[in-house]
């Protein structure tokens, strides 16, 4: 095809005990922006990685404008306009914008001098391009996970750009920063540049792709066009089953043991006089947009940050709680929105993990018992699912679907009684998504006391029995049941409380 610049056919990639891509496929055309879709592990960041030069394949072809093209590393790869804008993006926040565009390319006065003016100006000139209000000469860790993105989109144009990869570009953003970040996207294909975009999120992608791929299990399974073929679609190509995402039963509280009270919790002016309760068997869910203050009243709760005043009761005794430890002891979990960075040992195994904040029941004397804690993760692994070769395979190995699941198992381990997740399905695809909500409810069948915090609408009404919703740090308002909508979730978001 003439207007075809890149094409990857039967690309074979293994890793040991792991088929990771099994004969993949992929094609892109100029001036396109092509989706790639599949459940964690179906092998999308493993293909891409394939052809940025992080990976070199086992057998295949990749054919770029036409001529056979395998690169060493990234820098080959970038150096011919292939560049990836990874999810978690690479940047160095006590740089300026400008320096983290032309780094290890810095321009350079009678070939000795760093010349920042041209530096500043070029990328200014960027921006320019781009539409984009941001200064060259700001430290990138002042910006926003927006600017920063719109800061790689700059660096990746000054490469003379031919194909851009996203990463889960918009899992971090709100609606206005995605729809600036979909212009951006629309201006690139009209200059000619032709864009990957890897998502969970289904339902954006008739809005910005013009053709889809799907993967499932390092296999392909078909590429159609974005705006013709329904979610429900993808969704089946992507899991290989109908997935329900049906509204949460109601369910009254009335007769529920009262778990945790909260009362006139104040936070570094983040958390404003919260109070709610929350009941064994029942999952609470807390609404709200960016900066609504939810995660600050989980960790305050969890002792995770300082509470100013305010006082926690669980199972109607008053307690003390300063340091997650506290949080512990007295039987909560919280499952951070950032599970790799808070809830997990990247490069400690399945098993370490599982057992880690329960270590003193699996010791004797100081040591470990290690038959003991491989009985509880064997279990757990069971239970709950969890896909890894064995409990002895690192955790960073694993999808991010699963890596939630070990933390999970790992909070059942020490038997925690009130279970706080934090975007619990954040950068998880749609079947793992599923997965996690049937653990939910199995969670509040059993006597836990489930609280959800989310920004994702559809999520909290899929999920919660009742809902708070936050607004500027304050409870604007709860909802029960049916009374669980969008537009009654959209109406306390947006209503401060005076």
């Amino acid at each position: 095809m003439e207007d075809q610049v890149l094409s990857m056919q039967n690309i074979c990639k293994s890793f040991p005990g792991v088929k990771a891509l099994d004969h993949v496929r992929f094609e892109l055309k100029k001036g396109e922006v092509h989706a790639l879709v599949g459940e964690n592990g179906a092998g999308k960041s493993t293909l891409m990685k394939v052809l940025t030069g992080v990976y070199r394949k086992d057998s295949g072809d990749i054919i770029i404008d036409g001529k056979p093209a395998e690169f060493k590393n990234v820098k080959e790869a970038m150096d011919d306009g292939i560049i990836m804008i990874p999810q978690e993006l690479n940047l160095m926040n006590h740089l300026t914008v400008a320096e983290n565009i032309y780094i290890g390319r810095e321009f350079k006065k009678h070939g000795v001098f760093l010349d920042k003016a041209v530096q500043n100006r070029k990328s200014a000139e960027l921006f320019e391009k781009l539409n984009v209000h941001i200064d060259p000469k700001a430290k990138v860790g002042s910006l926003s996970v927006a600017q920063q993105q719109m800061v790689e989109i700059a660096k990746a144009l000054s490469f003379n750009l031919k194909v851009l990869i996203m990463d889960e570009p918009t899992a971090s953003l709100t609606d206005t920063e995605v729809n600036d970040l979909f212009r951006v996207i629309r201006l690139l294909k009209e200059e000619g540049k032709s864009v990957i975009h890897i998502s969970h999120r289904l339902e954006e992608l008739p809005l910005i792709a013009d053709r889809i791929t799907v993967m499932r299990d390092g296999c392909y399974v078909d590429t159609v066009d974005a705006k013709d073929t329904p979610i429900d679609s993808i969704i089946r190509m992507m899991v290989g089953r109908q997935i329900f995402v049906e509204q949460q039963t109601p369910k009254s509280n009335e007769g529920l043991p009262l778990s945790l009270e909260v009362r006139h919790l104040n936070c570094r002016n983040k958390v404003k006089d919260v109070s709610f309760k929350a009941y064994a068997g029942e999952i609470l869910g807390f609404a709200g947009l960016v900066g609504a203050g939810r995660t600050e009243t989980a960790r305050a709760i969890f002792g995770a940050d300082p509470r100013d005043s305010g006082e926690i009761y669980i199972r109607g005794n008053k307690v003390d709680i300063r340091t997650p430890t506290d949080g512990v002891e007295h039987g909560i979990a919280y499952l951070s929105e950032d599970r790799k960075q808070f809830g997990l040992a990247l490069g400690m195994n399945v098993d370490t993990n599982v057992s880690l904040a329960s270590m003193k029941e699996f010791s004797n004397h100081g040591f470990i018992q290690k038959n003991a804690s491989f009985a509880n993760t064997d279990k757990l692994v069971k239970e709950l699912s969890i896909k890894t070769p064995s409990i002895r395979q690192l955790v960073k190995y694993l999808s991010g679907g699963n890596q939630q699941k070990v933390v999970l198992a790992k909070w059942l381990t020490k038997n925690s009684d009130i279970i706080i997740f934090d975007e619990p399905t954040r950068g998880i695809d749609i079947g793992a998504k599923s997965e996690i909500y049937d653990l939910l409810n199995q969670l509040a069948e059993s006597g836990k006391t489930v609280i959800v915090i989310s920004s994702e609408m559809p999520e909290i009404i899929r999920c919660c029995h009742r809902v708070e919703v936050m607004c500027e740090g304050s409870i604007t308002g709860e909802l029960t049941g049916t009374e669980i909508t969008q537009e009654a979730i959209m109406k306390y978001a947006t209503q401060r409380k005076l």
